[in-house]
């Protein structure tokens, strides 16, 4: 796979570390890694519809989408941080609405020219929380 094309994910998963993020090529790895995605979670759900066309992933676990703000900010460190930011195009937070985590991600998409990948009711939320204005 391409890493130009690589996405980075946050998502709940059955097994697997937290803190740490998971270069992901294929589904078997994403199966033998992660486990069977739990009840209402999205992560792993959008990490095989990535694999299906064809970009890799670095998959963060988080205990709860949406709410678990450490696993989210030791997560966003450990991507900053890392040797291949630069060739990640998006970060994918599926079932985040929060203002907290979303605020900390746009500098990060801004700087790196990437693109944030979320719902239409996760964006609602975030807006009807946040400051900003679309008028």
């Amino acid at each position: 796979m391409d890493d130009s094309l690589s996405i980075a994910l946050f998502g709940e998963a059955e097994r697997g570390e937290f803190t740490k993020g998971y270069k992901i090529d294929d589904l078997a790895q994403l199966q033998d890694l992660f486990g069977n995605p739990p009840a209402d979670s999205r992560g792993l759900y959008y990490a095989i519809q990535a694999l299906h066309y064809c970009h890799s992933l670095i998959f963060f676990r988080v205990q709860e989408e949406g709410f678990s703000l450490s696993d989210y900010q030791q997560g966003l460190v450990i991507l900053q941080n890392s040797p291949f930011i630069d060739r990640i195009s998006a970060i994918c937070t599926p079932g985040v609405g929060s203002t907290e985590i979303i605020d900390a991600i746009i500098p990060i998409c801004l700087t790196h020219r990437q693109i944030l990948i979320t719902t239409e009711p996760d964006f609602y939320d975030y807006l009807s929380q946040s400051k900003c204005s679309l008028a």
